[in-house]
């Protein structure tokens, strides 16, 4: 038990130096590498690295503002919460590993301007990567089957439809970060994002090569 104590700040939780170094030993280390193994148990040619590696991706700390009762606005800091756009990507390391046919696995940590780790949001990652790399697809796997509404799986979004779906409330929670990262991924070049349900078997040639697909899809208004 390594006894780090959680906090938050405005509902967010924070990530302060001890946390940071059980975060980046935790998916740096055995969640990433366990991974690899699975790829490469299975004929893969798997490779992990973290944000860190190559300069892959260089962040800074995450800020909270927040409206203060008597009006005014205060900063708030996350500790080594941090934030990464396409623009903070340096690709190299995964073209070089790419034209050697490796697969990348990479973990969500950063570092800032002064070389110090930075934890990300996978999915912030994920998209930021998928945008400085201009890839055909992001897909976001997770724990469930998309953007819901009347209990039903809805795709073929744009990002118009995906902004009133927010505005309306059909959108909400923790899905709303996931769906503003495929936006800021298609903004950044990226063609299909697709939020699907990684528990199902299968899912990524489901939802890839057949017509209905088992997520959600939103792509360019274009």
């Amino acid at each position: 038990d390594l006894k780090i104590e959680s906090y938050f700040v405005d509902g967010q939780r924070v990530t302060d130096d001890a946390a940071m170094e059980v975060v980046e030993m935790v998916l740096s280390g055995r969640v990433n590498k366990e991974i690899v193994s699975l790829i490469n148990h299975e004929g893969g040619r798997a490779v992990g690295i973290s944000g860190k590696d190559g300069n892959l991706a260089t962040g800074r700390v995450k800020t909270i503002l927040k409206k203060k009762e008597d009006g005014s606005i205060e900063e708030l800091f996350m500790g080594r919460v941090g934030d990464v756009k396409s623009s903070d990507v340096n690709p190299d390391i995964l073209d070089a590993l790419y034209e050697k046919g490796y697969i990348p696995v990479i973990a969500p940590v950063a570092v800032d301007q002064d070389g110090h780790p930075l934890n990300i949001n996978a999915d912030i990652m994920a998209g930021s990567i998928a945008g400085a790399l201009k890839a055909e697809k992001l897909i976001l796997l997770t724990d469930t089957p998309g953007v819901m509404q009347n209990g039903e799986t809805i795709t073929g979004l744009t990002p118009a439809s995906v902004r009133s779906l927010i505005e309306q409330g059909v959108i909400s929670g923790g899905m709303i970060p996931k769906v503003n990262c495929c936006l800021s991924a298609i903004s950044d070049g990226v063609k299909r994002t697709h939020i699907i349900d990684g528990r199902v078997p299968h899912c990524l040639l489901l939802e890839i090569l057949t017509d209905r697909g088992v997520g959600t899809l939103i792509s360019s208004d274009e």
